[in-house]
């Protein structure tokens, strides 16, 4: 499979992350009101984000999940992070995670990316399902994914861990019309 490090949008460029990219990547990650429905606590140093890309980037040399810097073509500024979390290429389907600084909500980047997102993974991956997994009170993500005609499969009850606490999880997903049954 050939995943693009690379993708383009008309307001955005979806590029595979960086070392470099640390210090703007901390001030999206270090925002609680970001990471409140991320599987991460908030960070407190550029080195947790450090460590991050480099275990992305190492799942991306595995072939096994891609984190792309979003990127506005206009400013070069990186708004926040999208990507595959997992392939599983031999069923042809891929889950899919984003985040957006709080600067650039509801402006639609995150749809945009997400778009691109699935453009990819149908047309040039050749897969079949994307997925995303959604707590119940992200509302905000919902209610995106909804738009991007994503359908609600059903709810993983108690399925993460996270700080100790059990959460449910909507499993969403869409499918890619054009491929064979």
């Amino acid at each position: 499979m050939l995943i693009q490090t690379n993708v383009y949008t008309k307001r955005l460029h979806l590029r595979k992350l960086e070392q470099n990219d640390a210090a703007s990547l901390f001030t999206i990650w270090s925002d609680p009101d970001v990471t409140r429905f991320m599987n991460i606590d908030a960070y407190t140093t550029e080195e947790q984000v450090l460590h991050m890309i480099g275990i992305l980037n190492k799942l991306f040399e595995e072939n096994k999940a891609i984190r792309y810097a979003i990127i506005k073509l206009d400013t070069h500024d990186i708004i926040g992070t999208c990507g595959y979390n997992m392939f599983d290429f031999e069923n042809e389907v891929t889950e899919i995670g984003y985040e957006l600084g709080k600067t650039y909500w509801g402006q639609g980047f995150a749809a945009e990316a997400i778009q691109a997102l699935l453009d990819h993974a149908f047309h040039t991956l050749s897969l079949h399902r994307v997925e995303a997994k959604i707590e119940p009170n992200n509302v905000n993500s919902i209610r995106l994914i909804e738009k991007l005609q994503f359908s609600l499969e059903g709810t993983k009850r108690q399925c993460e861990k996270i700080n100790g606490k059990w959460i449910d999880l909507h499993l969403y997903a869409k499918l890619n019309e054009a491929s064979p049954t």
